[in-house]
């Protein structure tokens, strides 16, 4: 009656792209095209129709928080709910138990911060070390975008947390959503004028770039008893002059990096931020790189990961407007209706490099420079101690994966905490998940050394394949995950540090990361060698990626475990200590040796 319809497997949507271009063809050889009376299948529901729905960001969270008849909220909250740092998620352990015994899933609530830089005060550790203990799973996580991040937190004390968090003088707000999210910053202290100058700006970008509705604070800080109907007067229409009531088309990412130190990946975000010393030593300016970014989806070969594209230099009093001009770019011509194609990278890519910087451009008045020299050396954390220009002292420990907790064996949480009552300095944390202990003078020097001993947090005498490795959280709390990546990760370093230590690379940095998902959380994309899950114990194995964060890695093996990954992995590195040149990275040699093809960037990253 009709010709066969052809889905494309690779739309957003799967099959029903062509599906729904063929059935009215059947209709109409059936006869039945023009019956009249039936009803109109409503078009479903999009991010887009509950942002412009939400009144800006409110949507029904209030009603949803009060609901005591379930610990979930609905789908459209769980959506608006990202733009005010938190996600809705289930503990993936529970599921089956609970689904048999008839019970909802175990829902609870993680809670992110906003912190430019990754900088707090000891007093806010010990703030958000309470706020964990007694509001979420008694642990935190240090993220790859240098915030706190606290999960297990249940409906209930939702918003006892969020005001908890904000008496700490921080805020959760546009830590997620498609908003400009937590502006990172280089850790590495080792100038501290310098980098106090970079840091500065940081702030200056996220505060510049914030949302200015004032849903968060009706939601989550008013007094439950205030009578007022709003806090920003009695008007009931808000106002986004940045984002306008459908924000941004996806999420969007700012970091800097002061070279020689790329431990912010400044590559791998929408905006990367590459920091230029003057001749005083201060800070002169940034060569501005866009068009980052990591997320993919498995089989969708229209989805890929990207480093960003250099635009060229900006002097430092006009980098915030440069990065909010950027953001208008995206806001105006990104793609709204195919969330996995909206991305800045995606934009640049349809639109051409050139095109879009010259969007840029006309819109800010202004004209990029030619990009400045720079120099990048590494993409890791330098560990133990360092002392800046001044003489003050810093520490960096090693915090694997991020997850600060008290264990049988290692009371990390408490002693931290205990450090954080004397520390006169500061914390900072680093996009590789770990934590620096900042501005120790040296007459602190005694007893901030006695103290870290005390509670084994002075250990940083790791093998570099560990002290070089990163993975997200995946199981038991996020919903994305489709393997184990946190809690696998230190077993497969442990069963690979044998035939390291038998070559003698045991001091060598090879940087591995593993996601439970390819949305790409710990950056894995760039890593020398990387495990990407793809079901249950199953992963994608990448190799070739550049060691200072500048080069992505290529897939070499699909769907393999642990049986295979250590197969290939051994016999790889025995190879590497033999025939490596001198100085020579992982990725590099996998690549000169032709264990993986040279890398390709962007539409091309599944050639060869």
């Amino acid at each position: 009656m009709t010709d066969c319809g052809l889905g494309d497997d690779q739309d957003p949507d799967g099959y029903q792209t062509g599906y729904g271009e063929w059935e009215p063809k059947l209709w109409q050889k059936l006869g039945v095209d023009s019956v009249e009376g039936l009803p109109e299948e409503p078009p479903p529901i999009t991010n887009e129709d509950i942002k412009a729905a939400s009144n800006y960001l409110r949507g029904t969270i209030v009603e949803g928080l009060n609901d005591s008849s379930t610990g979930a909220i609905s789908a459209a909250d769980q959506q608006l709910t990202k733009f005010h740092g938190t996600y809705m998620q289930d503990d993936r352990d529970l599921r089956d138990e609970r689904k048999a015994q008839g019970l909802e899933p175990a829902y609870s609530f993680m809670i992110r911060c906003r912190l430019p830089g990754g900088v707090a005060t000891p007093k806010q550790w010990i703030q958000m070390d309470a706020i964990s203990t007694k509001l979420g799973n008694e642990t935190m996580k240090l993220t790859t975008r240098q915030t706190f991040q606290f999960h297990g937190v249940v409906k209930g004390k939702l918003k006892p947390a969020m005001q908890a968090i904000n008496a700490a003088l921080m805020t959760t707000i546009a830590a997620c959503g498609d908003v400009n999210r937590n502006v990172m910053c280089s850790s590495l202290p080792q100038h501290s004028q310098y980098h106090a100058d970079v840091h500065a700006c940081s702030k200056k970008i996220s505060d510049h770039l914030l949302p200015s509705t004032t849903a968060y604070h009706e939601i989550w800080l008013k007094d439950e008893n205030d009578q007022k109907t709003q806090v920003a007067g009695d008007a009931i229409v808000d106002n986004e002059p940045l984002y306008g009531p459908t924000y941004l088309p996806r999420k969007f990412k700012i970091t800097i990096a002061i070279p020689p130190h790329n431990d912010t990946d400044v590559y791998a975000h929408d905006i990367g931020l590459i920091a230029i010393k003057g001749s005083n030593g201060r800070l002169e300016g940034f060569n501005l790189l866009a068009g980052g970014g990591m997320g993919v989806t498995h089989n969708n070969k229209k989805t890929y990961p990207r480093t960003g594209s250099m635009l060229g230099y900006v002097p430092k009093e006009k980098v915030h407007i440069a990065c909010e001009k950027v953001m208008f770019v995206q806001r105006d011509n990104g793609d709204r209706t195919n969330r996995k194609h909206a991305r800045l990278k995606y934009t640049i890519d349809d639109m051409g490099l050139d095109v879009f910087k010259g969007k840029v451009e006309d819109i800010w008045g202004e004209k990029f420079e030619e990009p400045r020299p720079f120099k990048f050396d590494s993409n890791i954390d330098t560990f133990g101690w360092q002392k800046d220009e001044k003489g003050m002292n810093h520490f960096t420990l090693f915090i694997e994966n991020g997850r600060i907790e008290d264990t049988a064996d290692f009371p990390m949480k408490t002693g931290l905490r205990e450090i954080a009552q004397v520390h006169k300095g500061e914390f900072r944390l680093t996009g590789n998940q770990h934590l620096i202990l900042s501005g120790v003078s040296d007459e602190d020097l005694p007893t901030m050394k006695e103290m870290l001993a005390k509670y084994k947090l002075d250990n940083t005498d790791f093998s570099g394949l560990r002290l070089s490795s990163s993975a997200c959280v995946a199981f038991p709390t996020c919903g994305l995950a489709m393997a184990e990546s946190e809690r696998y990760l230190p077993e497969l370093i442990t069963k690979l540090e044998g035939v390291i230590e038998e070559n003698g690379l045991r001091q060598d940095s090879i940087v591995m990361r593993m996601t439970g998902c390819p949305n790409g959380c710990a950056r894995p994309w760039l890593a020398e060698v990387a495990f990407v899950g793809k079901s249950y114990a199953t992963y994608d194995m990448l190799l070739g990626g550049g060691y200072h964060g500048q080069r992505l890695n290529k897939i070499y093996k699909r769907s393999i475990k642990e049986e295979e990954i250590l197969a290939i992995m051994k016999p790889m590195i025995k190879r590497y200590a033999a025939e490596r040149n001198e100085g020579e990275r992982f990725g590099d040699f996998c690549i000169r040796s032709n264990i993986i093809a040279p890398t390709t960037e962007g539409k091309a990253f599944y050639e060869n």
